[in-house]
């Protein structure tokens, strides 16, 4: 509860966020570069620092904590920080010098364009000098996401969840205050991003230091734990951030459609990304290292428990999310998105940004419950099954992507997102239930239906009040109202169909509450 309340406050201005982003940029060519630039870091971030890195790093220092005193943990947290850092270092001065062969290499497309002396050559020039921006930021966030897992591993969960509002803030602040100072406003947020970073690194200090696990780092590559941390982290590296490689390679993708495809493809996962990481990356948080200790204490019977109270909690929330987004996402993107350079751009964009959400919705149980089952595999220190898994499901997402996107262009590319993590989810459960780690209880299997059930409700009921509301003509501020109205409607709705089909909250409270 605290890290999904600390995250609401950063999903929230997030949305401010992207609204701002949308109102100054649009839908057009300076979005289509900006969202380029800023993904490109913050792929890599998620694939080595919060994915790889974390998931590999978490279970062992909980190793160390449960068999050796503090300093020995302080002793660890120096070695992976120096090792870590140093590394990142040198990769982040190579990003930044190389920054026109990485913007080649992402957006070929663009950089043929630009051999040729065609108008779109202009995308991969602004993406050159953009990324030199914006690439710093993957060196001051993975240091972010190791002293974050620190903070975690000793159960100080706020100030780790409420560090991305710092950069929402940058952005929104440095949107608001400099985009006058640049040609391009997106140089503006750029700059946003870059000192987003370093206030996000700075914030985490004094917490680390009153935690007494602020130390010296050190370089220790041979280090055992250092070792084992290594060891787990090339396989992870798939296993874990297979949705991040599908959302790059849809931007790869996209970069070759349309002007605007990687905007609406962004403005998509935006609101598919306010609920996943309200509740999937808040379940995820806190759910690894429980289950890391479990596994320490030889729990086998509680880690089945934990992990089942998991998947309860993700399909109690993601279900009605899911159909909730699909019915009323034009009236949430208008609110947010439809209004300023959005509009004067295209007053298509609207429509085209919620056939995307559409896309995504349809994978957001399955990108929420990767982040819940993955952990199961990490806590045990188990890497390979998760990589055989992600490799399946990239080659899915590439298959699926080639037979879409040629008819259904980027919403082919997002449902191809969705249809892959759907495969993962699935296999996840598999091997689970093969390694004897994690069977669907029956009474989560009961509970689910219930949801599905109060969900398909709620939907029907919101799409009909939707349509006595004449919102799409109405001023601004009625249609917040309105939208404010629907939600809360759903909601009434919901819980009251859960309540009368038998549905108590000790059922979605206790992690004991399961039946084989």
């Amino acid at each position: 509860m605290i890290v999904s309340a600390m995250t609401m406050i950063s999903r929230i201005l997030g949305l401010v966020r992207d609204s701002v982003v949308a109102n100054l940029l649009g839908a057009g060519v300076v979005a289509d570069v900006f969202l380029f630039a800023n993904r490109i870091p913050n792929f890599l971030r998620r694939l080595f620092a919060e994915g790889a890195f974390a998931q590999a790093f978490v279970p062992v220092l909980t190793e160390i904590k449960a068999q050796h005193d503090d300093d020995r943990v302080r002793l660890f947290v120096a070695q992976a920080s120096g090792t870590l850092g140093t590394i990142l270092l040198i990769v982040t001065i190579l990003g930044v010098i190389g920054s026109p062969i990485i913007a080649a290499l992402f957006g070929t497309t663009w950089f043929l364009a630009w051999l040729d002396g065609e108008p779109a050559g202009e995308k991969f020039e602004l993406a050159g000098m953009m990324l030199k921006l914006t690439f710093p930021y993957l060196f001051f966030v993975s240091l972010v996401a190791l002293s974050g897992a620190v903070l975690n591993v000793y159960n100080k969960f706020a100030a780790a969840a409420f560090t991305p509002v710092l950069l929402n803030v940058s952005l929104i602040s440095c949107a608001l205050f400099f985009h006058d100072s640049f040609s391009n406003p997106g140089f503006a947020l750029a700059l946003g991003v870059f000192i987003g970073g370093v206030a996000q690194l700075l914030f985490q200090v004094p917490f680390l230091y009153r935690a007494r696990m602020l130390a010296k780092p050190k370089w220790a590559w041979q280090d055992d734990n250092v070792k084992k941390v290594r060891k787990l982290m090339l396989p992870a590296i798939f296993g874990v951030s297979v949705s991040q490689i599908n959302l790059l390679l849809d931007t790869i993708i996209a970069a070759a459609l349309t002007t605007g495809s990687i905007a609406w493809l962004y403005y998509s996962d935006r609101l598919i990304e306010f609920p996943l990481g309200l509740f999937g990356i808040g379940i995820a948080t806190v759910i690894l290292p429980a289950l890391s200790k479990l596994h320490a204490q030889q729990e086998g019977n509680q880690f089945q428990a934990t992990l089942d109270w998991g998947v309860r909690f993700v399909i109690w929330l993601g279900l009605p999310a899911l159909l909730g987004l699909i019915v009323i996402s034009p009236i949430i993107i208008t609110v947010l998105f439809g209004h300023g350079e959005f509009i004067a751009s295209d007053k298509n964009n609207v429509e085209q940004v919620a056939n995307g959400v559409t896309a995504y919705a349809v994978g957001l149980v399955s990108f929420m419950l990767i982040k819940v089952l993955a952990p199961g595999f990490y806590a045990k220190q188990d890497t390979k099954t998760p990589v055989k898994i992600g490799i399946v499901a990239l080659v899915l997402n590439m298959v699926f992507n080639l037979a879409l996107a040629p008819f259904w262009g980027y919403v082919g590319l997002a449902l191809a997102t969705s249809l892959s993590a759907t495969c993962n989810a699935l296999l996840l459960f598999y091997f689970l239930a093969k390694q004897g780690t994690y069977s669907f209880s029956r009474t989560s299997m009961w509970f689910s239906l219930k949801c599905f059930v109060s969900a398909t409700v709620m939907a029907g009921v919101v799409h009909y009040a939707e349509q006595s509301f004449s919102w799409q003509a109405a001023e601004l501020k009625q249609q917040i109202m309105v939208l404010f109205l629907l939600i809360g409607i759903a909601l009434f709705s919901y819980v009251l169909v859960l309540l009368l089909l038998g549905v108590r909250p000790a059922m979605i409270k206790n992690v004991s509450t399961t039946e084989s």
